[in-house]
């Protein structure tokens, strides 16, 4: 899902792009995983790597991992790309849904899981301009394996509420969001905003909630502008 800011941004910047455990290539872990299990996942791979400073950068669940990184260890952060996502818990129905949700992965699989959700993630445009898009999406959809998307499901629905640590970040923080986001919406992003001093807030035009791969021009030259700024001052 990040290659194309990959492509953009491997010529002037170092990038670790990581299978959250369950996805890609990394082994699953069934039942649940919780957020700090991914963030902690994230803390002994830079361990490896002898970083110790990172800009962080996560869309939609990777959001909630990077506040929950934040929340673990804070002095990793030279700044925070917080794209499409909600620093807010799940409330009561937010929870039961995405218990719902983990036991029709499991039951139907993610085909079925696709064809019914897939217009949920991207803007009607997306569909109408965009084909080769919907086929990435739809493949990467298709081919998670079932047992790690319904754990990390079930993980993100008992996941904190992260609103008390957003006045803690005190280092550059961007905010985007697709302009027809049907999870996170614009508001979900003006409430990050509106708590974390240092913060710009970009709204991607004719995206809904995978911005980077529906407008990744918009995308990447708001994150382009962002990383300059916050490596000269940093």
């Amino acid at each position: 899902m990040w290659d194309d800011q990959k492509d953009f941004l491997s010529k002037n910047h170092r990038l670790i792009i990581p299978d959250l455990r369950g996805y890609g290539e990394s082994g699953v872990t069934e039942g649940i995983v919780l957020l700090d299990e991914l963030a902690l996942d994230l803390i002994h791979l830079l361990d490896q790597l002898t970083i110790d400073k990172a800009i962080v950068i996560g869309l939609s669940m990777g959001g909630q991992i990077a506040l929950e990184l934040f929340r673990l260890k804070p002095g990793l952060f030279k700044g925070i790309v917080l794209a499409d996502t909600d620093a807010r818990a799940e409330d009561e129905k937010g929870y039961q849904n995405r218990l719902a949700l983990a036991a029709r992965i499991l039951s139907d699989g993610m085909e079925k899981f696709t064809e019914e959700r897939i217009r949920q993630f991207m803007c009607a445009g997306t569909f109408e301009n965009k084909p080769e898009v919907v086929t990435r999406v739809a493949n990467m959809m298709k081919t998670t394996n079932p047992a790690g998307s319904a754990a990390a499901q079930r993980g993100r629905a008992e996941r904190l509420d992260y609103t008390s640590l957003l006045k803690k970040i005190d280092f550059p923080a961007l905010i985007v969001v697709g302009d027809k986001d049907e999870f996170t919406p614009i508001e979900s992003a003006t409430y990050m905003h509106e708590r974390i001093t240092n913060s710009t807030l970009a709204v991607i035009a004719d995206s809904g909630h995978i911005a980077n791969m529906e407008q990744p021009d918009e995308f990447n030259k708001a994150l382009e502008k962002f990383l300059l700024t916050t490596l000269i001052f940093n």
